[in-house]
């Protein structure tokens, strides 16, 4: 038969990922972007730069040509080609040149005569434009000029071309050197981020060896200094911490008060059930078992009352206010307990008129009524009259729970109010935690408990002031 485990499944780990990694990452991956568009920019502004340094000096070789047409004795035109126009355009790149001198109208003079022309354009400046020659680009520039007779004037084109080895190599030159800017801003950000992510980390890194070096029962807040934008998550921590330790320090209180406590109604329950385990009479056995479920009924109190303190402890650190009409509640924790004070011989009975609104927790505050109303019928005594009253007084609200029973005297008023502390009435039956657990709730609402006799120097009065809700 196969075992099936129903235990909690363990819940998978977070998969972790790398501060340092990830900016870097947007780093790089945005300034790929940035560069690719940048160096698309870059070709087109090499192109531009070598188009316009490569067509100067073509239109300077044009120029040095159109000024050596001059015009024959018999009006035809004559060009004398000077060796420096043509010099002008090597390069290193080996590019070839050619030209072509065209008079009036279009009637070629001299040089290649199937060179590609440009229409024919008056004035100083020169056009330029690409073309193919012999199966290869070229750059051709077209100056259009007059030459003098002193009569008349005839016109002419220059026309020169190289091809464009040069050009695209200083295109390459200028995209490569501008590439190579870029991917250096590349890598030395990177290297910047990273040195500057690692430095900045380093709190985060101290940080984190003060909470691991720490012993698991510190929990006292972390003091390393840290920067203002890891501030909020240390003070998280801290909160954290704080919260971690009280609900602590309820658990070992609670375990703590369990064992203590517990023990005697144990230990009671254990002697009486060995005793009826060796009686010879059916009598001697119900004593015994009377006994024991006595000593179980104070457990179970002891147990309820241990309950209601841990859920007080949590309340404290979460608690949901409302607003709650707090004559309601008394009247109806009231007449609960009518039927117990007649039990008792105890004259229950409520004072107090209208809706007095405050802010609290519905279910604690029941408890401290509860309590209250419970304590004073415990220790009041047969043929004692207890009331309880809620007054309004001065922009507070007063709820009081008094009865002329024995009271406290005023020397022990402040240990009863001492978890598991009975003071002088250990004959009664109890816990001691009746008036604790009504002061801690009152305590959680705002309000303040005072101890005093009761009417005419009688009994006790509790009362507890609770601030109106606005």
């Amino acid at each position: 038969m196969t075992s099936v485990s129903h235990g909690a499944q363990p819940v998978p780990p977070i998969a972790a990922y790398s501060l340092r990694r990830r900016l870097l990452a947007w780093l790089l991956v945005s300034t790929a972007v940035i560069g690719t568009i940048a160096m698309a920019d870059t070709w087109d502004e090499a192109i531009d730069t070598a188009n316009e340094v490569s067509d100067r000096v073509l239109a300077g070789s044009a120029l040095a040509i159109a000024e050596r047409v001059i015009v024959a004795e018999d009006g035809t035109l004559e060009v004398d080609i000077p060796y420096v126009a043509l010099e002008m355009l090597t390069s290193a790149a080996q590019d070839r040149v050619f030209y072509r001198v065209d008079g009036p109208p279009g009637k070629f003079i001299t040089g290649y005569q199937t060179l590609p022309s440009i229409p024919r354009r008056e004035g100083q400046a020169a056009a330029f434009e690409n073309a193919m020659f012999r199966g290869e680009p070229i750059r051709v520039a077209a100056l259009a000029r007059s030459a003098s007779t002193g009569i008349n004037s005839v016109p002419f084109t220059v026309t020169v071309a190289e091809t464009t080895i040069a050009r695209q190599q200083l295109t390459q030159t200028i995209l490569i050197r501008s590439a190579l800017r870029l991917l250096f801003m590349i890598v030395g950000a990177a290297i910047i981020v990273w040195v500057a992510v690692t430095l900045s980390l380093r709190p985060l890194y101290r940080f984190s060896e003060a909470i691991a070096e720490r012993s698991p029962d510190d929990l006292h807040p972390i003091s390393e200094r840290v920067p203002n934008e890891v501030q909020g998550l240390v003070d998280t921590v801290n909160s954290f911490m704080v919260r971690l330790e009280s609900a602590l320090e309820a658990l070992r209180h609670f375990t703590g008060n369990a064992s203590h406590q517990l023990r005697t109604p144990l230990a009671i329950i254990r002697t009486q059930l060995a005793l009826a385990d060796r009686a010879t009479e059916l009598g001697e056995v119900k004593e015994a078992a009377r006994k024991a479920d006595e000593a179980v009924a104070d457990a179970e109190r002891i147990i309820a009352q241990l309950l209601l303190m841990a859920k007080i402890d949590a309340a404290t650190r979460s608690a949901s206010m409302q607003r709650v009409d707090l004559t309601a509640l008394a009247r109806g924790a009231t007449a609960d307990n009518v039927p117990l004070g007649a039990d008792a011989g105890i004259d229950l009975g409520f004072e107090g008129e209208g809706e007095i609104m405050i802010s609290a927790e519905p279910l604690l505050i029941g408890e401290l009524m509860k309590n209250l109303i419970g304590n004073a019928l415990l220790y009041a005594g047969n043929g004692a009259e207890v009331t309880v009253r809620v007054t309004p007084e001065n922009g507070i609200v007063v709820l009081e729970v008094e009865d002329d029973g024995p009271g406290i005297p005023p020397e022990k008023r402040a240990s009863v109010l001492k978890r598991f502390d009975r003071g002088d009435r250990s004959d009664k039956l109890g816990t001691g935690l009746g008036l604790p657990i009504v002061e801690e709730i009152a305590r959680l609402h705002g309000a303040e408990m005072t101890l005093a006799d009761g009417r005419k120097g009688r009994g006790l009065k509790v009362a507890i002031r609770f601030p109106v809700a606005g």
